[in-house]
């Protein structure tokens, strides 16, 4: 029994309601339930970050009801996120619960985001609670720059994580930002090494969110770069593979394994857009590269009944913008949240 077992699960599939001003619908919702983390990767996070103070963040409860408010409203995928969200006390609490809507069949797939070191021990029971996939940051496989990278992680933690679950069957997609200086000429290895133990692989561009010690600029590297190096000696063949995400994906002939490709600078995805982020201080950003934000702790703590919850959510998706306003090469981060605080 989880303290949320008496909380009915919807019996019926719900169709999107919560359409955007340009006709997006909005069927994807990462929530952070956490701004806090065991690693302190320097793209992400500053070495000597202040956290929230507890009364700030959301309870188990509160996230509970707000994530499924917007099942209700028609959100088909739920990724829950943190900073790390295994470091969460009664984590796979909120995720027992949650899993009422995949059994009810109003949610396609509960998922996470990871940074892997707290993994090995919570992966069977994640599988028990419906969890089929999972997304696992992991930007090199050298132990001496992933300590440098991650201002001090284990590396050894973090495969012993993946391996446990894809043994309790949990499909793994291994994450990696590019940076120019550090992992570069690692990639072809790190693609192959995810490749051969079954996972997908995933590139991603360094974001300008939130002010970090190093210059973004000097680390930036360009996916279409990337991309065009890989193919002069792999054959990559494009695909209509989606998970939700912003990814595009190629198959790379000769590992037989997917590559992803997400791309916020050199070739947006705005266009397509059908996520908004809800931080753990109940915050919600409709764009990750927007400062816009809407406040549904202040609406929750103020007794709002579901129906002034739905309306606050409406209005909110009303105002998502067309697109993003990142750039690398600006003086100063495109937002000044951090990633960790947004929520992956």
């Amino acid at each position: 029994m989880t303290p949320y077992d008496d909380i009915p699960a919807q019996a019926v599939r719900t169709e999107p309601r919560l359409i955007d001003g340009f006709g997006r619908a909005v069927t994807y919702l990462r929530v952070s339930v956490t701004d806090r983390c065991d690693l302190r990767c320097v793209y992400c996070m500053a070495e000597h970050m202040t956290f929230l103070p507890k009364a700030d963040v959301l309870t188990l409860e509160e996230l509970d009801r707000l994530a499924s408010t917007f099942v209700g409203l028609g959100v088909r995928k739920l990724r829950l996120t943190g900073g790390e969200p295994l470091v969460r006390k009664g984590f796979m609490q909120l995720v027992a619960s949650l899993s009422r809507h995949l059994r009810s069949g109003a949610l396609d797939e509960l998922t996470l985001t990871t940074n892997g070191t707290q993994l090995a021990q919570h992966a069977a029971d994640l599988a028990r609670y419906g969890v089929r996939r999972v997304n696992v940051s992991l930007d090199t496989l050298k132990p001496d720059l992933f300590r440098k990278l991650t201002r001090g992680g284990n590396l050894a933690q973090v495969i012993a994580g993946v391996d446990a679950a894809l043994a309790a069957g949990i499909a793994i997609k291994i994450n990696a930002v590019a940076l120019k200086d550090d992992n570069a000429a690692e990639l072809p290895d790190l693609i192959a090494w995810a490749h051969a133990r079954g996972c997908d692989m995933t590139l991603i561009e360094t974001m300008p969110l939130g002010e970090v010690e190093q210059d973004r600029t000097d680390q930036y590297l360009s996916l279409k770069d990337v991309r065009r190096e890989l193919s002069s000696f792999w054959t990559l063949d494009d695909i209509h593979h989606a998970t939700g995400g912003p990814a595009r994906y190629t198959r790379v002939a000769e590992t037989g394994g997917r590559l992803g490709f997400i791309t916020p600078l050199s070739n947006h995805f705005c266009d397509t857009c059908n996520r908004v982020r809800l931080t753990c201080t109940g915050t919600l950003h409709t764009c990750l590269g927007r400062d816009d934000a809407s406040d549904l702790r202040a609406v929750l703590r103020a007794g709002a009944t579901d129906a002034e919850l739905r309306q606050a959510i409406f209005a909110a998706i009303g105002s998502k913008p067309k697109g993003h306003d990142f750039q690398i090469a600006a003086a100063r981060p495109a937002v000044a949240r951090h990633m960790s605080t947004t929520g992956g």
